[in-house]
């Protein structure tokens, strides 16, 4: 118990020397009641992150929302879970909302799911040192789910919600959307009726924020060929196979594309052989070949990632064209699917960047910039974009999303708590 307290004092310890004079009564007392609860806040983070929430853990994820449902009715908000379709096969989302007539109307978001399923190997809440936490989700993106109930907490407790419009959405399936058109059509109607969206995937730290981020789309490639012997291989009556006709496309996207700024194409699975099989729901494919035998079917399946409708749509033509010039005795076709749009950058997401970088400045904290929109990936704000002014990457900071020994910075944490209350505390005046 001494050593979790002491590193608690040590997370707690600011990262600067807060500019005092900078910041008014209530705002100054928004700062010492992070501090005040900020125990409670990790013991909340440590709750939510011990739970198993993979987005095919249908009850780990609802169990989550639980967890926030009873913390967000403490604090006057309305909850609810809004629920998908069954053949969907993800778990819900989660909201709670206040409404009033004052401030800006705030729309902000999280997600209750990690990339970390159930069959996984579990790796619990640990501190790994004084300023370092590891665990499922620490930083994408229970740490920031946590950030936004510690600083709406403390608004709460000063009175600072009262006669305010604020939803909180939790989505259930951000890491692994089965059905987008479905599952997000909940959450745009809800955010229309909202001025700024604000988004806590993982922060890039003091000094950026996020005003844009690409897109993200699907493509699946089937090619076929002639299944020979192997010694007939590149003959006239014979051709190249399937495998060989797939190689040459996804070489041909390389070379053409793989320079353009903001734009990647990654093929994440490839299966090739005499006979194949895929799964699209686990994703798990087969096949089944020889050495000596021309493969007959090939199969490839990738995302691609862009900045606005036009980069996306200029890609997918490049792309068709080349899979349209087969080798001898092949065949091949591309599908694309939507997945998320891209949040383009606007001027009001600009204004929003200045507030915010006007709060890191009157406490002490340093200039913080917009972020190169390469550096980041798609998620649930690019939905919203088009329709209200967002900024992104304000929750915790940390390294390793995604993989295994995913770390939270906890000494980082306390003071993006206190810098993302002021930010809310002026935005709602």
């Amino acid at each position: 118990m001494k050593k979790i307290t002491l590193l608690l004092i040590l997370a707690v310890a600011p990262l600067f020397t807060f500019a005092q004079q900078k910041l008014n009564k209530d705002e100054k007392k928004l700062i010492e009641l992070i501090d005040k609860n900020y125990q409670e806040t990790v013991s909340l983070l440590e709750e939510v992150i011990n739970i198993n929430s993979g987005s095919l853990n249908l009850e780990g994820v609802r169990e989550v929302g639980r967890v926030f449902e009873r913390e967000f009715q403490k604090i006057g908000f309305q909850t609810e879970w809004v629920e998908v379709p069954s053949e969907v096969n993800r778990a819900g989302h989660f909201v709670a909302t206040r409404k009033g007539t004052k401030g800006k109307k705030l729309f902000m978001i999280g997600h209750l799911d990690t990339v970390f399923e159930k069959d996984m190997p579990f790796s619990p809440f640990t501190w790994l040192n004084d300023s370092t936490a590891t665990g499922q989700g620490a930083n994408d993106m229970k740490g920031g789910d946590v950030l936004i109930f510690a600083s709406l907490k403390a608004m709460h407790q000063l009175g600072l919600l009262d006669d305010r419009t604020i939803t909180v959405y939790f989505t259930g399936d951000e890491e692994s959307s089965a059905d987008v058109e479905t599952s997000r059509k909940d959450f745009i109607a809800r955010a229309k009726e909202h001025e700024v969206a604000l988004a806590y995937e993982t922060a890039q730290g003091f000094s950026a924020v996020t005003v844009a981020r690409r897109g993200a789309s699907g493509w699946t490639l089937k090619t076929s060929g002639r299944q020979s012997h192997s010694s007939g291989v590149f003959r006239e009556s014979v051709g190249y196979g399937a495998i060989y006709e797939a190689a040459r496309i996804l070489d041909g996207f390389r070379e053409a594309l793989s320079g353009e700024k903001y734009l990647t194409f990654n093929p994440g699975q490839f299966i090739g052989g005499s006979d194949i099989s895929y799964d699209p729901v686990t994703g798990k494919g087969e096949a089944l070949g020889k050495t000596n035998i021309v493969a007959r079917e090939a199969f490839v399946t990738g995302d691609l990632r862009f900045l606005g409708e036009a980069q996306k749509e200029a890609a997918r033509e490049k792309m068709r064209e080349i899979v349209a010039n087969h080798l001898n005795q092949t065949n091949a076709e591309i599908t694309f699917n939507d997945m998320l749009p891209s949040m383009e950058p606007s001027e009001g997401n600009y204004a929003l960047a200045s507030i915010l970088n006007q709060v890191s400045l009157d406490m002490g904290f340093g200039e913080v910039k917009p972020g190169d929109p390469g550096s980041r990936g798609a998620g649930d704000i690019s939905f919203v974009a088009e329709y209200l002014d967002c900024l992104d990457g304000l929750g915790a900071s940390g390294s390793g999303a995604h993989a295994p020994g995913e770390t939270i910075n906890m000494k980082q944490y306390s003071d993006l708590i206190k810098r993302n209350t002021i930010l809310l505390y002026r935005l709602t005046r």
